[in-house]
């Protein structure tokens, strides 16, 4: 062995070794970089492939409008004896599909707003050093996983698909039925033959025109009252900022009459844990610690044993309780903890205290 290798050895030997360090510490996991990389690239995936699958869906839901559609209009005018009551059927039958895709699309939404939290505040992050991500983006993903909640509206969704998709299959169907009250037999003379062409059944053709009216009008107010809506940040929306993103909606669906009727407002859910423990100072520290969270701590008595108890108050989100259970549990498994919903929190962590007059 020569002595430029036996050097290298040496000094290889002479080098102390730093431990990769971890980079993600939230809620008490310890992950080095590139366990944390890998769990969130295999998360993205699974998201990616779910939204995906949704997407599929709806677009089977919107082939079986079409062809339901041009299949009654070919029926409906290649037989001259055809009743026009089989386009109403036709526009009914295509109102149940509009009303599925919605359901469906609430679900695709679901997955992609999952993946658009991971694309602007992980991903996108990683391109722009310093990292810096959204503060509360991973409480917003770690509450989205533990408890699923749809990001917008079924009013929202059926809007969405009916301008998009189903607006102009809604027109096709309005002027085919005109047109074949109109023309088959025969071409009427006078509006009011055209009137009673329209009847179906034992209902007279004057109630299927105001019917049909009123049918169209609460599809086009549907249309128009949630064409602002951007709850849902699954597609090509913004998350930041006061651009049709999430937060903006969400503090301002009360203020916007019927779009906030249609699209009511949602707020991470919090709470306020009451723990009564002989062990305050250890179960404060760990709290703290482990949670991050401030405790206030008061002086208590239990009126059935007589023994005076430290009653610690700690305000926290729904993501956190599991975590206070066994934090608390670790400290003193003799405590008494009860959990109940907040109706406002105001403060460091949460909502903030000062709000800004405009």
């Amino acid at each position: 062995m020569d002595k430029k290798s036996t050097a290298k050895k040496r000094t290889s030997a002479n080098k102390p070794e730093t431990p990769e360090e971890p980079v993600w510490t939230y809620r008490g996991y310890r992950l080095k970089t590139s366990e944390f990389v890998t769990a969130m690239v295999h998360l993205f995936r699974a998201e990616v492939q779910r939204a995906n699958v949704w997407r599929q869906r709806l677009d089977t839901t919107t082939n079986w409008a079409v062809v339901s559609t041009g299949a009654t209009l070919s029926i409906a005018f290649s037989q001259p004896d055809v009743h026009h009551g089989v386009i109403i059927l036709n526009t009914l039958l295509v109102t149940l599909f509009l009303f599925i895709e919605a359901r469906r699309y609430r679900y695709y939404e679901l997955w992609s707003y999952r993946i658009r939290l991971m694309e602007t505040d992980f991903y996108a992050a990683m391109l722009v050093p310093p990292f810096h991500p959204s503060p509360d983006w991973a409480e917003s993903l770690a509450e989205n996983l533990l408890s699923p909640r749809f990001p917008i509206s079924m009013w929202e969704a059926f809007g969405r698909r009916l301008r998009r998709n189903y607006f102009s299959i809604y027109i096709i169907l309005g002027v085919a039925w005109l047109g074949k009250s109109y023309l088959f037999p025969t071409p009427v003379t006078n509006f009011s033959e055209f009137v009673a062409r329209g009847a179906v059944g034992t209902i007279p053709g004057q109630l299927m025109l105001i019917f049909g009216g009123i049918y169209y009008l609460f599809l086009l107010l549907i249309a128009i009252g949630t064409i602002g809506m951007t709850r849902a940040t699954g597609e090509i929306l913004p998350r930041f900022g006061g651009e049709n993103g999430h937060e903006h909606h969400e503090e301002q669906a009360g203020t916007q009459g019927l779009r906030a009727w249609l699209a009511p407002s949602h707020r991470r859910r919090q709470y306020l844990a009451i723990i009564i423990t002989d062990k305050a100072e250890e179960v404060s520290r760990q709290i703290i610690k482990e949670l991050g969270r401030g405790v206030t701590a008061m002086a208590g008595k239990g009126m059935y044993t007589g023994q005076e108890r430290s009653v610690l108050m700690c305000a926290l989100t729904v993501t956190e309780i599991n975590n206070l259970r066994m934090v608390t549990e670790t400290a003193d498994p003799k405590a008494f903890v009860v959990i109940t919903s907040a109706q406002n929190v105001f403060g460091r962590g949460f909502m903030p205290l000062h709000q800004e007059h405009k």
